[in-house]
């Protein structure tokens, strides 16, 4: 018996690091970019901007889009970190925060990869520093036995760092980012030394709407960030584009045959999260009970690359009723007594009579 030898050919990731996804586009920009830069930023703010809103270069290359939304809320973004001050973004779930910290970092630093991801059991180690131990007891204190947090790094490179979920974190900890943020210094007692923040360096923090009260930011943390919230999608239209984007670019991350979704079931899902998440229908005519999801757009996404997958795999190649429905039920019954009874009601007021959704309905009255 023989056996195949082994490929040598590197696998290639399930997700890349935006720096390295659209580095074609941070190419072309930084090529084109006559403005001036702030100290240590690979491209201008407009240059950021472009980046992020999308556009076309004289060149003819087309920057794709990666905030759909409020210009001015890009434009205050970028510029806060051009000053002393770090940007806190702050949304609901699915409002793209983790998306836009991410492709404001590769941007600005040409690196997204310095991130600490805040949770109850973040500790003040992973804002400021750690130590290996085994070296700390045959060494002592010492530069060799220090671990750097993602922080301390991106203060020594002049590059951003990003901290996820920052609510999530416990306040004391929290609070170890006052010295960093106001003086950009991080002392370093058992040295009897401080790292201090070369020009470049800031911070991108994210929190969750849903998280308010969880664990609040001091007052003077507070201070020493501008806040920049981003709300949902404006119209169905803004949001039918997110959604229709962000599946095609998972499914050729995921191996899918290129195979254009059913746009009007797109529209269908959409449409559905956006009227359960306002608790009105799109005419506005009929109130609505809101389950206990957030259904967001990222949830969005998820439902309709579900649903690709399904019908590429098990049916025909095309985005139906029934693909569509298997996962939106999941989707949106996560409390299996109530949001059972509100998805139901929500059906029959609002789905059974509406033309063209025969299918639809059928199909989720099926799955559920």
């Amino acid at each position: 018996m023989t056996t195949a030898a082994p490929s040598s050919a590197t696998p290639e990731v399930l997700r890349g690091h935006a720096e390295h996804v659209y580095a074609h586009e941070l190419t072309a920009l930084a090529g084109h970019d006559t403005h001036p830069r702030p100290p240590m930023w690979k491209l201008s703010p407009r240059a950021v901007l472009t980046y992020l809103l999308g556009g076309t270069l004289p060149d003819g290359t087309d920057i794709s889009p990666k905030y759909v939304g409020d210009r001015r809320l890009m434009e205050v973004a970028v510029a806060t970190l051009a000053t002393d001050r770090a940007l806190l973004l702050i949304g609901v779930p699915g409002t793209a925060k983790s998306w836009v910290s991410e492709h404001l970092a590769a941007a600005i630093s040409g690196d997204s990869t310095l991130l600490v991801q805040g949770t109850a059991g973040t500790d003040e180690g992973a804002i400021r520093y750690g130590w290996n131990y085994a070296r700390l007891l045959s060494e002592g204190p010492s530069e060799g036995a220090l671990v750097e947090s993602p922080i301390m790094f991106a203060m020594r490179e002049g590059k951003l760092a990003r901290i996820e979920e920052l609510t999530r974190v416990q306040s004391d900890v929290q609070d170890a980012l006052i010295t960093v943020l106001s003086e950009k210094t991080l002392p370093i007692p058992e040295l009897r030394t401080e790292v201090q923040a070369v020009r470049g360096f800031n911070v991108i923090a994210t929190a969750n709407n849903r998280d308010k009260g969880v664990n609040e930011l001091s007052s003077a943390l507070k201070r020493r960030f501008n806040t920049v919230v981003l709300p949902v999608p404006d119209t169905l239209e803004d949001e039918l584009s997110i959604v229709t984007r962000r599946v095609e670019q998972l499914g050729r991350s995921l191996g899918l045959p290129a195979v254009p979704p059913a746009l009007e079931e797109v529209r269908r899902v959409v449409t559905v999260f956006r009227e359960l998440r306002s608790g009105l229908t799109a005419d506005g005519k009929t109130k609505l009970k809101s389950p206990s999801g957030s259904l967001s757009t990222a949830e969005a996404i998820s439902v309709v690359n579900q649903g690709l997958t399904l019908s590429v795999h098990f049916g025909d190649g095309v985005l139906s009723a029934r693909d569509v429905a298997s996962s939106l039920v999941g989707a949106v019954i996560k409390d299996p007594v109530q949001d059972r009874a509100v998805w139901n009601e929500y059906l029959e007021i609002a789905i059974k009579k509406r033309d063209g959704w025969k299918e639809f309905y059928t199909a989720c009255r099926e799955e559920s």
